[in-house]
């Protein structure tokens, strides 16, 4: 292997990567829609690298670029704000050194096991996204499951 080709397959984790939904609703009844989180940029690629079992997966863990400063954040942010979850090989050394600092378990080792989270996440994602707003979606809409019935 030539120098600087990448880490090693067995340096390599298995990680769930999720993208940031590119509207949310907000304010009261959810009539309101914000361009992505206030931590995220709508439609970033962001690395789960744990969920909370004890609170039925409500809240995540995770890794990705910043909406201000472009630089790698890990954070904690409501599941619901996510969508597209898919077991990847992550590659990237700052990746996976701050997964190592946030000291979270890691890594999946197995494909097998991320891409059975990855769609647990998916369908409970769009479960709490409808549970969060019992109110009539703002008209037009643009939130995540509008935009998503609208390209079928």
């Amino acid at each position: 292997m030539s120098a600087g080709a990448g880490p090693a397959p067995e340096e390599r984790g298995w990680l769930i990567a999720a993208n940031v939904v590119r509207w949310r609703r907000y304010g009261e009844g959810g009539q309101e829609l914000r361009p992505g989180t206030k931590s995220y940029r709508g439609g970033s690629k962001v690395y789960v690298i744990e969920s909370y079992a004890g609170s039925g997966h409500e809240q995540l863990t995770t890794i990705g670029r910043g909406r201000r400063t472009g630089t790698y954040i890990t954070i904690d942010m409501a599941t619901r704000n996510l969508h597209t979850f898919r077991a990847v090989a992550v590659h990237s050394p700052t990746v996976l050194r701050l997964c190592e600092e946030a000291d979270v378990g890691g890594c999946w080792t197995a494909r097998e096991d991320a891409e059975e989270l990855a769609l647990r996440l998916e369908r409970l994602a769009a479960e709490y996204r409808t549970a969060h707003w019992s109110a009539a979606h703002p008209v037009p809409c643009r939130c995540h499951e509008c935009l998503t019935l609208s390209r079928a």
